[in-house]
């Protein structure tokens, strides 16, 4: 056996199909492309496009409203924090912010801008936790357990009615 008798499977590689090459051939003449126009051209791009029908998404109602400044909080539960100081993921000795949650593997998605604390579960543990939100439940059963809780976000003032 030397290099030059070194040969590829048979069938391995396709010919590529030879276009244009007169009718004969299946391929002549306009190459399957049809006929003369723009989707016989090149490069042509005609996403959406339905022949001059109104699109699909010009015919359809537009709904709501999207805020580009919206922010989206990771939510994690004390129970999830209680099972991984259990487990060693955690020291609850020191602070606990939302880069050792981050860490911890805590904290779902990447793109997300803060940790919302939420109550599901209990802790039994007096924890030093400083996150985005938290809710209210989430800080009382912390705080039963002897533990505090830091919000770096102010929560929305409640504006008060007019007295009339």
């Amino acid at each position: 056996m030397e290099l030059n008798n070194l040969r590829d499977n048979h069938g391995s590689r396709l010919k590529s199909k030879r276009l244009g090459r007169g009718i004969g051939s299946g391929k002549g003449k306009t190459s399957g492309k049809g006929v003369k126009g723009q989707k016989a051209r090149e490069g042509v791009a005609l996403n959406g496009f339905e022949g001059g029908q109104l699109p699909i998404y010009r015919r359809l109602p537009k709904r709501g409203f999207k805020n580009i400044f919206r922010r989206s909080y990771a939510p994690v539960n004390i129970g999830a924090i209680a099972k991984a100081i259990e487990t060693g993921r955690i020291n609850p000795a020191e602070p606990i912010t939302e880069a050792v949650l981050k860490d911890a593997g805590l904290m779902r998605g990447s793109q997300v801008d803060g940790v919302r604390l939420l109550a599901m579960g209990e802790i039994a543990r007096a924890v030093h936790i400083t996150v985005s939100g938290a809710s209210a439940t989430a800080i009382a059963a912390i705080e039963a357990a002897g533990g505090t809780v830091t919000t770096t976000v102010p929560a929305k003032a409640v504006a008060e009615a007019p007295a009339a």
